[in-house]
């Protein structure tokens, strides 16, 4: 199983090479604790709230080094 925008929060959150993505462009992403709110959701999900300050092509950008992970 692979990682990419459509992996849900919780399962990101356990992989270190998956935070390390997603802070780059959310930083606090892995110490936030309202992420265990929100871990039920996929990332495309929560990078769709406005509050995230996402850009479609920094979405595209994760989703792209996300899908590049190797497990």
């Amino acid at each position: 199983m692979g990682y990419s925008i459509d992996s849900k929060v919780k399962e990101l959150k356990k992989s270190p090479e998956a935070c390390a993505v997603i802070s780059k462009f959310t930083p606090g992403f892995e110490t936030d604790p309202q992420m265990k709110l929100v871990g039920g959701l996929t990332f495309r999900k929560l990078a769709a709230f406005p509050q995230a300050g996402l850009t479609p092509e920094q979405v595209e950008e994760i989703d792209a080094a996300l899908r590049a992970i190797e497990e």
